[in-house]
């Protein structure tokens, strides 16, 4: 056990799956002793029954107030319904960096083994601004916005976060080729910021050949860097290298306030059955508390989660195992002692 001070953290217990996968992450994180105080807060569909609202004002100045929330999926509708609840949190608290960190887990069957990657992605510009309108009937445009501000300060973060992790080479992607302001722009900051670090190696590659690199050899790359839209695909990409989304983390970084969340769907056909899988909801938090200073107990359930993937005794039926979301959480209880 891990006795600490106590935490205040917003939480988002989000819908469809949702509760369930962070009832269970709530569990194994107190197991572990640290003393969180959780703020819980509808959001999402449950919030617009409730509200009237997907986002209400008092999750912001929660999250404002704390610094830090744990976020489970939250269904956005496809091409209808109230904007993405993710979004609209980046753009409001100023949470500019996306990273999600990739990595292989012993056990869980994918096409590679010792994937190590970090993903960086902006997350306020570009197309996903959503500056849309219809030109004339049947004509629709979108603009991409790409600022020297926002892409300083990502590949500044990219650096950064190379440095602080022991990383060695840091990729900026792009299709400055063909987006020659927009893609350029970008391209020129990260050339600034890379003069600062001469100690970490530096690159660029074309998004569509950088599909295809991390498929044919991902560990060629290290940290990979990139706007929003690039970003929003490749790391979803990069999840399929190692299991899929349902076994890797993502977090929200800003200058003060941090969402970590699971990056997976809400998965509304299996809510209630008992068949969730929490690892990426678990490893969010993972990151969440390496990120308020409980790296022990951050620790430990790395290490309980690596022993229950290895024996595969209490896999969930995702993963090709039979246990329920209950019985595997209270597996990685176990290892945890």
């Amino acid at each position: 056990m891990f006795l600490m001070a106590q935490h205040k953290i917003t939480l988002l217990p989000g819908d469809g799956i949702g509760p369930e996968i962070t009832s269970a992450v709530l569990k194994i994180i107190k197991a572990t002793g640290v003393s969180i105080e959780w703020e819980k807060f509808h959001a999402g569909k449950t919030a617009i029954e409730k509200f009237g609202e997907p986002l209400p004002r008092a999750i912001l100045d929660s999250i404002k107030a704390n610094k830090v929330a744990l976020k489970a999926p939250i269904t956005t509708e496809v091409g209808k319904g109230f904007k993405s609840v993710n979004v609209q949190l980046r753009k409001a608290l100023g949470l500019y960096a996306n990273l999600r960190p990739t990595k292989s887990i012993e056990g869980i069957r994918s096409r590679y083994t010792d994937i190590d990657l970090i993903i960086v992605r902006e997350n306020t510009e570009s197309l996903y601004t959503g500056i849309e309108n219809e030109i004339t009937p049947g004509v629709v445009q979108a603009l991409k916005v790409i600022t020297r501000t926002a892409s300083l300060r990502i590949a500044h973060f990219a650096f950064e976060t190379a440095r602080q992790r022991g990383r060695k080479k840091v990729t900026a992607v792009h299709k400055a080729n063909i987006m020659k302001l927009s893609d350029g722009l970008f391209l020129d900051c990260c050339r600034e910021v890379a003069k600062n670090y001469p100690d970490i190696e530096y690159n660029e590659i074309i998004v569509d050949n950088c599909a295809m690199q991390l498929v044919m050899n991902p560990h060629r790359f290290d940290v990979l860097v990139m706007e929003n839209f690039y970003g929003d695909v490749l790391s979803d990409l990069c999840a399929g290298l190692v299991g899929g989304l349902g076994v890797v983390p993502g977090a929200n970084l800003g200058e003060d306030a941090c969402v970590f969340e699971a990056v997976h769907g809400s998965a509304p056909d299996i809510a209630g059955k008992g068949l969730a899988n929490p690892t990426a909801l678990l490893l969010s938090a993972v990151m969440m508390l390496e990120h308020i200073g409980e790296k022990p107990a951050a620790d430990a359930i790395i290490k309980a989660v690596h022993q229950v993937y290895r024996e595969g005794k209490a896999l969930t039926k995702d993963m090709g195992g039979h246990a329920s979301t209950e019985e595997f959480t209270a597996e990685i209880i176990r290892k945890i002692g």
